[in-house]
């Protein structure tokens, strides 16, 4: 009778090249972090306002800017990693693009939440010509936005980027396997 020799060898999963589960923790990660710390950030600067001013958020501004900025970089690497430790990718760039994709999603909920609370504040008046200090707040939120915005982009990608994990296939050596005497 002739022995028959059996390998046991890896088997290789495929998976989807998105992860579209680890995309959207990072969206809920970020959204997390920047409301509640926007909140905080929001309380301390406009609890220094002074009401007897005859501008009283004057240079609130500056304080609410730089608080966006150093926030919105913190929050969105933090998604990132999430979303890149989570999407379980094994290069950088596949990471770098989860967190583009990430950073896309975030930004549209960001804005949904904006406008919707805008909404809320204004009890549904699309016109600001009852707030004097629109303007003041339109023209500090566009650069303080846009740095913001692009410091927050290269964070998120940066820390998916960082999250891609370097899983190493382990090979075993191939075993013979014997029949049963």
């Amino acid at each position: 009778m002739a022995a028959v020799a059996f390998e046991n060898q890896p088997v290789v999963i495929v998976k989807p090249r998105v992860d579209w589960g680890a995309i959207w923790a990072g969206v809920f990660t970020f959204i997390a972090i920047w409301s509640v710390f926007g909140l905080l950030g929001a309380a301390i600067f406009s609890s220094a306002a002074n009401p007897n001013a005859s501008r009283p958020i004057t240079g609130m501004s500056v304080g609410m800017s730089i608080w966006a900025i150093v926030l919105t970089i913190i929050a969105m690497y933090v998604a990132g990693l999430e979303t890149g430790r989570l999407a379980a990718v094994t290069n950088r760039h596949d990471g770098m693009i989860h967190g583009l994709t990430m950073f896309g999603l975030s930004v549209v909920a960001a804005l949904i939440i904006v406008v919707m609370g805008g909404m809320a504040m204004s009890n549904g008046v699309a016109s600001g010509a009852h707030n004097p200090y629109l303007l003041d707040v339109v023209s500090d939120i566009g650069w303080a936005g846009f740095i913001s915005l692009f410091l927050g982009w290269l964070a998120a990608m940066g820390g998916a980027s960082s999250g891609a994990g370097r899983r190493l296939q382990t090979q075993r050596p191939v075993q013979q396997i014997r029949n049963a005497a």
